[in-house]
């Protein structure tokens, strides 16, 4: 059994990352392929070649097929055999090499892991923000050797940022103000509310004045792999609440960990904002930032892996403030259990 859901979307790569060169990207544990046709759209295939099984992001474009570098075995973008090693052989169509439903959505590629009959799109995590008029978002990405459910618990407990992201976004407020933990259907979140404190200097650099303000920090979980945590900040008395809060400067958090193996992951980071949506400057520099915030993360993360894999007879403990992270792994057991079960 995986740590991982099944016929589910998870992201394969930003839209950037994929041209017409494959790239080679393991995804819930099965090496893919991943390339642009001529008219753009993305092929996912099983990243060995059906012959002698060298990678196939190895091989040579043709047009909107790829030719693998060892034999010269040619396949098409379904991955179906179209010319055999030897010219004079006739096309074995019953060759293939694996193929996988992809769809782009929010600057992501996404691809369907399990049965291709249910791959359907309207599944795709609803990241809004990203693809939201009077919005913008961007980011990075980082491989990460941890189990992408580590990466789960950090962001839906931000009490963490008081220590990892001292020098930030982290500041001891959020180690006192209350947090309320609840689950709506296959949805997890974690809100907390600060009222009247000081704004930590991105905060205070994104709102462009000093003096108090209320800040709000809401994450929520989105299965398969998915949290948005929907930040930001208002001047104290602009009339923002923990429901409403457009009066400042607000961001959306968006994270993606989609699992590579066990242990491992790919981690796809960035931030949506629905302020100074037209700096580009600005969301350059806050990309440069937040990666490197996010790579504090990541340096934590892979310590606590190792650690985990160092001491085999203890285990991760689950206080008050855990409590997003236990219900988004809750969350997950229960959906591979019920998928289990219907299989």
């Amino acid at each position: 059994m995986t740590s991982w859901i099944t016929n589910a979307w998870y992201v394969a790569g930003w839209d950037y990352e994929i041209d017409r060169q494959p790239l080679a990207r393991t995804i819930c544990g099965i090496p893919m392929a991943l390339y642009r046709k001529l008219d753009r759209s993305v092929v996912a295939l099983r990243d060995a070649c059906p012959h002698r099984l060298l990678p196939l992001s190895m091989g040579l474009r043709e047009g909107d097929s790829i030719r693998c570098r060892y034999h010269g075995l040619k396949l098409g973008p379904d991955g179906v055999a179209q010319e055999m090693p030897m010219r004079n052989d006739p096309v074995n169509k019953r060759i293939c090499a694996e193929s996988y439903v992809v769809a782009e959505r929010h600057r992501f590629v996404w691809v369907w892991i399990g049965d291709r009959e249910k791959a359907d799109p309207a599944l795709i995590p609803d990241l809004w923000p990203c693809s939201t008029p009077g919005w913008t978002f961007d980011g990075g990405y980082y491989p990460v050797a941890a189990d992408y459910r580590l990466m789960i618990d950090n962001l839906m407990d931000l009490t963490h940022e008081t220590h990892v992201h001292a020098g930030s976004i982290g500041q001891p407020e959020l180690m006192e103000a209350p947090i309320n933990a609840y689950v709506e259907g296959n949805r997890a979140y974690v809100a907390r509310w600060m009222p009247g404190i000081d704004a930590p200097p991105f905060w205070r650099n994104a709102l462009k004045q000093d003096g108090p303000v209320d800040r709000w920090q809401i994450c929520e979980f989105v299965p398969p792999s998915s949290v948005m945590i929907d930040v930001g900040v208002a001047p104290v008395g602009a009339g923002a609440t923990l429901e409403r809060h457009d009066q400042g400067v607000r961001g959306m958090v968006v994270d993606c960990m989609t699992p590579e193996t066990e242990t491992t992951m790919h981690y796809f980071w960035g931030m949506a904002r629905s302020f100074d949506i037209d700096d580009p400057g600005f969301t350059a520099r806050f990309k440069q930032q937040q990666g490197g915030v996010f790579a504090e993360d990541r340096e934590v993360l892979e310590a606590q892996q190792r650690s985990i894999a160092a001491n085999p007879d203890l285990k991760v403990m689950a206080y008050n403030i855990d409590q997003g992270g236990v219900r988004a792994r809750q969350i997950i057991a229960r959906l591979i259990r019920e998928q289990e079960g219907a299989a």
